[in-house]
């Protein structure tokens, strides 16, 4: 297994951003972008535009009475706020309360809350002023994670889910109050639902109770599940309503289906649920029953998950509640056709759901996943290709280490109309990315379909890079992204930083190419709408932004003199067509996009590429804003020249040439002319060749004025045929300025 699923390379030195962002947040908003239940039971679900449908409303606790103090909204890592469903809560001291008013009958309650590390108490329910005789346990136990080996992660997972039936039905327009006793309790977000009856056992099942299995959960149920699965084959496993415990995983579970009278009815206490590395001959069964564990902290040798392995092909799995897991389901092996559907996945220490390598045909579909512990959802091409696989109409929310969605490798795979919500430090809400973290590794191939996906407050600083991760990444991160991505009709409302972002996450400049980002809505985004990292290319068309808290866009790539990457502008756009101009600092959020210092040196820091280079003289040392470095070209080959794109045209007027400053540099002169261009591929002269001498005397400096007549230029290149001194161009500054 991964011993680390984040981002860890040390990146730049650019100054790293306050998190902090005051971003306008709609109360209730989880509820009005994924309208859940529509109806009071699963027959009459309804689909919402995108993400999971699911048979229970959500309603915000900072939208809901309280006598209680609201936090947040919050976007430092670390804290509970951030962590929160909108970045937003409410603290309830002992005696204190929140009040909801039910948007639709429910007779079933989930709370997301968090309690100080090391505490416990409990929320005592009221329905319309009245008492009821059961509460809500609260605790820390399954809280506060701590994984060191993951470099930037801190003290993590710091909220919980408890879940009560209320023993009566409530009606729309009720009140639900939660009273915090005991101990502090922050209240998140209350789930409502209006569950249906315990359903029956089929025809011909075999019991777990009939093997000896004990549904008060009290006695160990290991042998008797595996009897009963073994005396079923070909059949139905039947899960009657009760608490069954079992302290050893099961195996050789193969052909058989497991089902059980309801989530809410039918609980299993494990830990290790199945876990068998050998592929099933097909079709396992896993359905409607619960699985809840006592996994506390992540220790990521534990085959501490629901499923760990293999179920086979043609399989499937719905209508279950996975609960306090590592990994609710880590796939190898044969999984061919497996649908995952209908499920809620809650409080994982690590992912929700990981295919690690050979998935073929999966379809992860209309599942919801809170508070993971890192990706909610990934594909991961480890030692075979993940294929023709699916993440279709999934709600994921609050993942707090890590992305909402993963795809690390793998051919001709979609995700599409999901719904990603409030993702915290070291991810993204969907990354489409060729991070291996082991070999052999399966970089993306063939078509990657990313479309119709909402991803809300998505996107994180990231401690490592010192520099913010936006709400739908690319990365080539170990190796080129040669796959095609279409990435279209995406809505990103909130960002606390940007909305698009190019990267090659292991600094080494690995090119993004092959993409397509078309129609797409951007609101209220932190900074930028492109944040591009690395050398590529992507056109983007129909991108229509509003409320943009810098520049459209941010165009640097890394390392310096990597190679350019170019934005073609598909028609459409709007609202995004500022630049940030200085890329030796970060946009702040909501900071705009500060005139530049008229003085500045515009070629400092901007891409630079060479017809030639000898060993380390790479064109970025005449960009890096240090005399003592420098580029060389190939030796022996004149002409060669350097060109530098200044990210949009500019009226340069000044052209300062250096090579380093101390004597050992003997005088020498460089025959060169000063070339422009608008877009990159058709050249004018704008000073015609002639011979400059360098000298250290007078600090090996040469300076071009261009004339005034000359037009704005986006790229400069300085086109060198003869050296004096060495056969080679040399600088170890090229320096543009405006006056």
């Amino acid at each position: 297994m991964r011993t680390s699923y984040t981002d860890t390379a040390l990146r730049r030195g650019r100054r790293a951003v306050p998190l902090a962002a005051a971003l306008g947040l709609a109360a209730g908003l989880l509820t009005a972008l994924a309208p859940a239940a529509q109806a009071a039971d699963d027959s009459s679900r309804a689909r919402a535009a995108a993400g999971a449908t699911v048979p229970f409303t959500s309603v915000e606790a900072e939208s809901a009475t309280s006598n209680g103090t609201k936090i947040g909204p919050d976007y430092t890592q670390g804290t509970v706020a951030s962590e929160s469903s909108g970045r937003q809560a409410v603290r309830l001291a002992a005696g204190q309360h929140v009040e909801f008013t039910l948007p639709k009958a429910a007779n079933a309650l989930n709370v997301a809350y968090s309690v100080p590390d090391g505490q416990s108490g409990s929320l005592a329910v009221y329905v319309n002023g009245v008492k009821l005789d059961k509460s809500l346990a609260v605790t820390s136990k399954y809280s506060y994670v701590d994984t060191p080996w993951i470099q930037g992660s801190k003290t993590h997972h710091l909220l919980d889910d408890a879940r009560l039936l209320l023993g009566r039905n409530a009606a729309a327009g009720d009140k639900v109050r939660l009273e915090a006793t005991g101990s502090q309790v922050t209240v998140d977000v209350a789930d409502f639902e209006q569950v249906a009856a315990a359903g029956a056992k089929p025809a011909g099942a075999v019991s777990v109770t009939d093997k000896g299995a004990d549904p008060s959960g009290q006695g160990d149920s290991t042998q008797a599940f595996r009897e009963a699965i073994t005396a079923a084959k070909g059949g139905t496993v039947w899960i009657p309503p009760g608490e069954f415990k079992l302290t050893q995983s099961l195996s050789n579970v193969d052909n058989v289906q497991i089902k059980g009278a309801g989530h809410w009815y039918s609980v299993v206490r494990s830990s290790r649920f199945i876990d068998q590395s050998s592929a099933p001959t097909g079709k396992v069964g896993l359905h409607d029953f619960a699985v809840i564990g006592e996994v506390t902290e992540r220790v990521d040798s534990n085959p501490d998950n629901f499923v760990n392995g293999s179920l086979g092909p043609n399989s499937a799995v719905s209508g279950m509640w996975l609960q306090h897991l590592k990994v609710g389901m880590w796939l190898m092996g044969n999984n061919d056709n497996l649908v995952v559907e209908n499920n809620r996945f809650l409080d994982m220490t690590a992912d929700g759901l990981n295919l690690n390598g050979t998935a073929r045909g999966v379809q992860v579909r209309d599942n919801f996943l809170r508070n993971t512990g890192d990706d909610a959802l990934a594909m991961w091409s480890l030692n075979t290709t993940n294929s023709d696989s699916a993440f279709i109409g999934n709600t994921v929310s609050q993942p707090n280490l890590a992305n909402g969605i993963a795809i690390y490798g793998g051919r001709d795979i979609t995700v599409k109309d999901n719904l990603i919500l409030d993702t915290n430090a070291l991810g993204s809400g969907i990354a489409i990315s060729n991070q291996k973290f082991l070999d052999p590794f399966f970089p993306l191939s063939g078509t990657i379909t990313v479309s119709g996906n909402t991803l809300v407050r998505s996107g994180a600083m990231n401690p490592n890079w010192n520099h913010p991760m936006g709400a739908l990444r690319v990365d080539a991160y170990d190796s080129a992204i040669e796959a095609t991505v279409d990435i279209t009709d995406t809505t990103i409302t909130d960002s606390p930083w940007s909305a698009y972002e190019f990267v090659s996450g292991g600094g080494t400049g690995k090119a993004v190419r092959n993409v397509t980002v078309d129609r797409s809505t951007v609101d209220k985004v932190g900074t930028v709408v492109v944040q591009a990292e690395t050398p590529g290319a992507v056109r983007m068309a129909n991108v229509k932004a509003t409320s943009v808290g810098a520049a459209g866009v941010y165009n640097c790539p890394y390392p310096s003199g990597s190679g350019t990457f170019s934005l073609t502008d598909g028609g459409g756009n709007s609202g995004w067509d500022s630049v940030w101009g200085d890329c030796s600092t970060w946009p702040q959020p909501g900071g705009g996009n500060p005139d530049p210092d008229p003085k500045r040196n515009l070629a400092k820091g901007r891409p630079a590429t060479a017809t030639g280079s000898t060993d380390v003289y790479t064109p970025g040392k005449a960009v890096d804003g240090d005399a003592a470095t420098y580029w060389e070209s190939t030796n022996n080959a004149f002409p060669q020249s350097i060109t530098v794109d200044l990210g949009k045209a500019e009226p340069v007027r000044k052209l300062v040439l250096k090579l380093p400053p101390p004597a050992a540099w003997e005088p020498r002169t460089q025959t060169l002319s000063l070339q422009g261009s608008t877009d990159g591929s058709g050249y004018t002269t704008l000073i015609p060749s002639k011979g400059y001498r360098f000298d250290p005397a007078t600090g090996n400096t040469v300076t071009l004025d261009v004339p005034a007549s000359t037009p704005n230029v986006r790229h400069l290149r300085v086109h060198v045929t003869a050296n004096t001194g060495w056969p080679a161009a040399q600088f170890s500054e090229v320096e543009a300025y405006l006056s």
